[in-house]
């Protein structure tokens, strides 16, 4: 628990979804709203894939997909769905077959895309083969990939269009008598992605996948994600999310916690609340906040942190989070602890400091949880 006071306005109320799940993690209904990124690496390379798979579940990723083009990558999923420590899902395009093989080798969710993976036919030998593999499947509509007639009719991309496409690929699911679906509509246009997914949201209790694709760079993609999702979000809608970076998939993970921890929908690690800092600083508010930042990260506990410069704003501050550290005068600042003024520290032991109080609050945290 964070020393952050209860505040009922802040509260979201989440579109009411049915839930469905993925390997052992629930998505929809009143589950946490689980974040997912997706591998880069040769998916033939069984050790570098799961070495970077490892890597985005330690910084929090819930589930992860990869890419199966081809039978070689399918094989491969077996050994990597064994060893992986959170559910994988195999991402298919084009080839109906590579998704019956990714869910003989025992991936938790198959992703498919309407627009390409072929006719009727070939959706229910799909089907099948995620029934008799207990996979889970994932409608992803793109507004880049949507089927001829759709685009005949609507004559470009748009919600509507968007819609229509994910509906349709229901009913295919649904005439099969499978419900162990989630759904999204995304697009690289924030603006038609919203809108798609707001209209979508109105038709159907499917889980909801979010996601604004092919959103850029680790900066312009952030803030596109940001924007896109956090509005969504702070809708109610969304259930499973994935930050769509040029950039390496921790970096996305981190990115979607941020958004969901911001909107107060999930809580892991340390929140740092900081300044920008100004010529009223009383030490290198910056430099300090990066260093923290670095040596917090392997922090999974909840907690808040205010790193404020002065005495302006940072009382307030600390007095709503469980560690902080205001500047002052001297080379000296002041340490709150549960929002209360502590003991005062010298800039130049303040970071090693910080570090301690937040490494021994967690074990105390954790502690705690463990005797319950």
């Amino acid at each position: 628990m964070t020393h952050n006071p209860i505040r009922p306005w802040r509260d979201i109320e989440r579109r009411k979804s049915r839930q469905i799940m993925v390997g052992n993690v629930p998505v929809g209904g009143d589950a946490p709203i689980s974040v997912q990124t997706m591998t880069n690496t040769d998916g033939h390379d069984v050790r570098a894939t799961l070495d970077q798979v490892i890597r985005a579940a330690d910084a929090g990723a819930d589930i992860v997909r990869i890419s199966a083009p081809d039978q070689e990558t399918t094989r491969a999923l077996k050994e990597i769905c064994r060893e992986s420590p959170v559910p994988i899902v195999a991402d298919i395009h084009f080839h109906y077959k590579r998704a019956i093989e990714a869910a003989e080798a025992g991936v938790a969710c198959l992703r498919i895309n309407p627009g390409n993976i072929g006719d009727a036919s070939r959706v229910a030998e799909v089907v099948r083969a995620a029934k008799d593999h207990g996979c889970s499947i994932r409608i992803g509509v793109n507004a880049g990939s949507l089927e001829k007639h759709l685009l005949e009719k609507y004559g470009e991309p748009c919600p509507d269009a968007m819609v229509d496409s994910g509906l349709d690929h229901i009913k295919l699911l649904q005439d099969h008598d499978f419900h162990e679906f989630k759904i999204s509509v995304k697009a690289s246009d924030v603006f038609l992605s919203a809108a798609a997914y707001q209209q979508l949201a109105d038709v159907t209790d499917a889980p909801i996948h979010l996601g604004i694709t092919e959103a850029g760079g680790l900066r312009g993609g952030t803030v596109k994600s940001a924007i896109g999702l956090g509005n969504l979000l702070w809708a109610g809608i969304g259930d499973t999310i994935r930050v769509s970076l040029s950039a390496d998939p921790v970096e996305e993970v981190k990115v979607g916690f941020e958004i969901l921890k911001s909107l107060g929908l999930r809580t892991r690690g340390v929140q740092i609340i900081s300044c920008p800092s100004c010529a009223r600083q009383g030490f290198d508010v910056i430099r300090t906040v990066e260093a923290l930042e670095a040596r917090l990260e392997h922090i999974k506990t909840p907690m808040s942190l205010s790193i404020i410069g002065c005495v302006v704003n940072g009382p307030g501050e600390a007095l709503m989070t469980d560690i902080g550290f205001t500047g002052g005068g001297a080379g000296a600042g002041m340490v709150y602890l549960a929002g209360k003024q502590d003991h005062k520290m010298t800039n130049d032991q303040m970071i090693d400091h910080i570090v301690e109080l937040v490494e021994e609050r967690a074990e105390k945290i954790e502690a705690a949880k463990a005797a319950e």
